[in-house]
């Protein structure tokens, strides 16, 4: 049976996010963390604590969300919004970036004389926690203990990096960057999503086999796919292992990364990380072939030389090397001829739940993907061209059907 359409779409859009933030000169970078978040198509509300007002003003943040910025937990009342009440019983996720020293304290405390720390004690939704401050209040033991026992009530806590600091000096401290802050807020978000609790592991990205120590055989596999199918999956609370390739320039916060070089360096990780998976989607374009030898120097053009010729061995098929009980597969077919008929024997061949064909050419480097899906026992269903990431979600909610509904991890399926 095909999978529906989710009705809405996991990850950020759609979800109601609070953001507080406090008075530490990091309260600047939180415009443009409002301002992806709204990118994202998240609903943002902003409570700016008195400290916060000294760096940034309101408007700034009314500007980026159309919607009110909250400074006093006294402030009025109406029929439809009751002030911390209604943003602690709406928000899907609390967020505090930055979030000083005092304020990680007065959470620690329970403290609800603001409008943050009473929105933080009357929300049941996750909360992530972005901490930015001086390197020796950061490491001081009075905010580490703050910390831990805010990590052992189930706070997200995103640590700042190291570099250069507000006083001049080096240390850690700095607020985590943007992409770090979206992969927490994600993850947070899908913490309860359909597939938490699950163990997924992704390939993204084409193999590299080695000719001689600078050259190789490869293809243009960027590796797009499997990146927005290791975000589609924690964005429905799955762990994810995400073994990429040497393209792959950008891998998202979350998944634990595996990076590898040759097909021989892909299936040694992707038989390690499956051991205790519930899925594999294998979306790396795996090299077919390999040089039988790689030469240790550089080669040389000689003298008069017209040609070159490489003998190449056959790389191993991961994925139908996979055979291990309960496990659920997924494939991917990049052809250029004959889509439907070569895709069916590799879902066949390989042993796979699922297979996702598309025209290799057209596909390949490309942010968006007209995709077949193709069932054992069913017809193809041809899916409209879409963003990658579309397709991803889609992909999963596909994931979400195909895993046991009840029962341990590897159970029947």
């Amino acid at each position: 049976m095909s999978a529906p359409e989710a009705g809405s779409r996991p990850g950020i859009a759609g979800k109601r996010i609070v953001l507080g933030v406090c008075g530490g000169i990091a309260a600047y970078k939180a415009a443009s963390l409002t301002s992806a978040l709204v990118q994202a198509g998240a609903i943002v509300d902003v409570m700016l604590t008195d400290g916060a007002r000294h760096f940034v003003q309101p408007l700034t943040f009314q500007a980026l969300t159309k919607r009110p910025v909250h400074a006093s937990v006294f402030e009025d009342w109406s029929e439809d919004f009751f002030g911390h009440v209604t943003l602690a019983r709406e928000a899907d996720l609390l967020v505090v970036a930055p979030a000083t020293a005092n304020t990680i304290a007065r959470l620690a405390m329970g403290m609800t004389d603001d409008m943050l720390g009473a929105v933080a004690l009357a929300t049941v939704a996750p909360i992530v926690l972005a901490p930015a401050m001086e390197h020796h209040m950061w490491h001081h033991p009075a905010t580490q203990a703050n910390l831990d026992l805010l990590r052992a009530r189930g706070v997200t806590v995103v640590a700042p990096e190291s570099g250069r600091l507000a006083s001049g000096y080096q240390g850690d401290g700095r607020l985590a960057g943007q992409p770090a802050l979206l992969g927490a807020i994600r993850t947070a978000l899908g913490r309860q999503g359909e597939l938490h609790g699950r163990h997924i592991v992704v390939t993204a990205g084409g193999t590299q086999e080695p000719i001689d120590p600078v050259r190789f055989v490869g293809n243009r596999s960027t590796g797009q796919m499997g990146v927005a199918l290791a975000e589609a999956a924690i964005d429905r609370g799955a762990r994810v292992t995400l073994i990429a390739g040497p393209a792959v320039a950008t891998v998202p916060q979350g998944p634990d990364v595996v990076r590898v070089g040759s097909a021989v360096e892909m299936q040694a990780a992707v038989e390690a990380a499956v051991a205790d998976a519930d899925a594999l989607v294998m979306a790396a374009a795996v090299a077919d072939f390999r040089p039988r030898n790689a030469a240790e120097q550089k080669i040389k053009k000689q003298p008069g030389q017209e040609t070159l010729e490489l003998s190449l061995v056959r790389n191993p098929d991961i994925v139908a090397g996979i055979t291990r009980p309960g496990l659920i597969k997924i494939g991917f077919a990049a052809e250029t001829e004959e889509l439907l008929t070569n895709a069916a024997r590799k879902l066949e061949g390989k042993g796979l739940d699922l297979i996702v064909a598309n025209d290799a050419v057209a596909t390949i480097g490309s942010s968006t993907s007209a995709a077949t899906l193709i069932r054992p026992g069913a017809p193809p269903e041809a899916l409209a061209e879409m963003p990658k990431e579309r397709l991803a979600a889609r992909i999963m909610t596909e994931l979400v059907c195909l895993l046991p509904r009840q029962g341990g991890r590897n159970g029947a399926r």
